[in-house]
């Protein structure tokens, strides 16, 4: 403050030299104590740095005008393609979901899931009801964070810090004929920006035989834990290597800098037109090209051998765990919905019947092929229908055993006196009937048969009889917790139903437009 309103007199005298002496004096300070003291331990900082992503994710995309410093626009873009070089390096991704405010990303570094939000590359508009003096001094405390992690993962990597791109990689990535697209001062920024080749390690690695490391069980672990660690581990390097060994080319009118991280990052090659920007590793002819990623309604020439696709299966894929079928991301085909992988569905839950054929496809189950998108709808909805609506049956009537269960002992006892002399005399009057129906008739003996015993049925009523009983023994404040609860569920299952139904009368009336359609072109 002392030096903003030196500065200001010295503006306000037109004293020119001394405006440019305070400058060059201008004091300086650290936030590295702050950062030690603030977070003791390397995981506590990675706990946190969610909203430092987001926010020099968010700076680094600013414009050059006087809303912020150039400096601190740079240092943020610089930090955070850093990071982006470090996630791939460690094929560390997780999940991809594209928003209306962003691409949301979530990366397991070292055991701690981080997740962060970067905006689209739009043309900026800033807002007047912003404060950008207090965005700024956030953002100049998560640089300094972000400096110190980034610097400590690369360690963990083995990889140099700051990131230099690998020697045989920066040869590749050099212009040809003499044509330069950056100066020199900022190529080295660009190149790493461009995410598509290997950085620099401080030892070189040796290419040895992989040894199979012997597992022993936690302590307390059952062999089945044990197992399903294994099976998940097992999925995870799996779906790490989920584009490993195909080679990608972005079309210009697709988003290449989310692309091409997200293709990098599961072990997939990429590359785009050497005019758009540096980096391109092969050409759009070259015959190992596996994938086209385009956004248009139609492709004027097409290459064999390669599958032209939107670029929504890039991210529906990374989010299934597997490469989709591409028949539902051709070129001018309608999309499925995209999915979002932050959503976890829990028991009474409405589940689309997008998520239950991506769900059928993870099990191994192709019904592609089988089923159409229409098909499968129909199959799905009257199961989640039925299930959803007996669920309800069973809660509606635990909720009236329990309200019936809230009266005193003493009417309870009255109750059950009337009711047992109520069942003598209508026992009486069956007897009576009987005798007197039974005196014209002739006697006869038929023979028996056999009853079978539904063991399930029996253990059902088992349940459903101790489950009474467990209620009847409740106290009257857990059995108000308990009402709350089931009403709860009830409400959530109801709310599943109503979806369902409005999906299942969308989908009938999408079918009867078609049908409209189709005869109205016949005719």
């Amino acid at each position: 403050q002392v030096f903003v309103r030196k500065l200001r007199k010295a503006y306000g005298k037109s004293e020119w030299s001394t405006v440019d002496r305070l400058k060059d004096n201008k004091p300086t300070y650290k936030l590295d104590h702050i950062v030690k003291e603030r977070y003791p331990t390397f995981v506590d900082a990675l706990r946190d740095l969610d909203d430092a992503l987001s926010m020099c994710f968010l700076f680094s995309t600013f414009p050059r005008t006087g809303k912020c410093h150039v400096q601190t626009i740079q240092l943020c873009r610089r930090l955070a393609v850093e990071f982006l070089n470090y996630v791939i390096a460690s094929r560390a991704l997780r999940k991809v979901f594209l928003s209306i405010k962003g691409i949301y990303y979530q990366a397991e570094v070292l055991g701690q899931p981080i997740t962060w939000i970067t905006p689209y590359a739009f043309a900026h508009d800033h807002p007047t009801d912003v404060d950008y003096r207090v965005m700024a001094t956030f953002t100049e405390f998560y640089t300094t964070l972000l400096g110190f992690v980034n610097f400590r993962l690369y360690q963990s990597l083995n990889l140099v810090y700051p990131p230099k791109i690998d020697g045989q990689a920066d040869v590749e990535l050099k212009p040809v004929d003499g044509k330069e697209y950056a100066m020199d001062s900022e190529s080295y920024l660009e190149k790493l920006s461009a995410l598509s080749a290997s950085l620099a390690r401080v030892v070189a690695p040796t290419h040895e035989d992989e040894v199979e490391m012997d597992e022993f069980p936690v302590e307390g672990e059952t062999a089945e834990q044990m197992d399903t660690r294994r099976k998940e581990q097992e999925a995870l390097e799996k779906h790490k290597k989920l584009f490993e060994g195909l080679r990608f080319f972005l079309n210009r009118e697709v988003p290449r800098e989310p692309l091409a991280f997200i293709i990098r990052c599961f072990g997939g090659q990429v590359s785009w037109d050497k005019s758009l920007c540096i980096g391109a590793t092969y050409d759009v002819n070259d015959p190992s090209v596996t994938h086209h990623i385009i956004d248009r309604p139609r492709v004027e020439q097409q290459v064999v051998g390669r599958y032209y696709l939107q670029p929504q299966w890039v991210f529906d894929s990374v989010n299934a765990k597997l490469c989709l079928p591409v028949a539902d991301y051709f070129p001018g085909v309608l999309l499925p919905p995209h999915l979002s992988p932050f959503v976890t569905e829990q028991e009474g839950d409405y589940i689309p019947p997008e998520k239950l054929k991506l769900l059928a496809l993870q099990r191994g189950e192709d019904l592609g092929e089988v089923l159409r998108p229409g098909e499968l709808r129909n199959r799905a909805e009257p199961a989640l229908l039925g299930l959803t609506l007996v669920s309800v049956d069973e809660e509606s009537e635990e909720e009236e055993e329990g309200e019936e269960e809230q009266d005193d002992n003493d009417k309870e006892e009255e109750e059950e006196d009337e009711s047992e002399k109520e069942e003598e005399m209508k026992l009486k009057k069956m007897e009576e009937q009987k005798t007197q129906s039974n005196k014209g008739l002739p006697v006869k003996v038929t023979a028996g048969k056999l009853r079978l015993e539904d063991k399930q049925r029996l253990e059902q009523e088992q349940q459903s009889e101790e489950k009474r009983l467990a209620i009847m023994m409740m106290k009257k404040r857990e059995k108000y917790l308990y009402k709350k609860i089931m009403f709860g569920k009830k409400r959530k299952v109801r709310e599943a139903n109503k979806l369902a139904a409005k999906r299942k009368a969308h989908d009938t009336a999408a079918k009867e437009e078609k049908k409209k359609s189709k005869k109205a072109r016949r005719a």
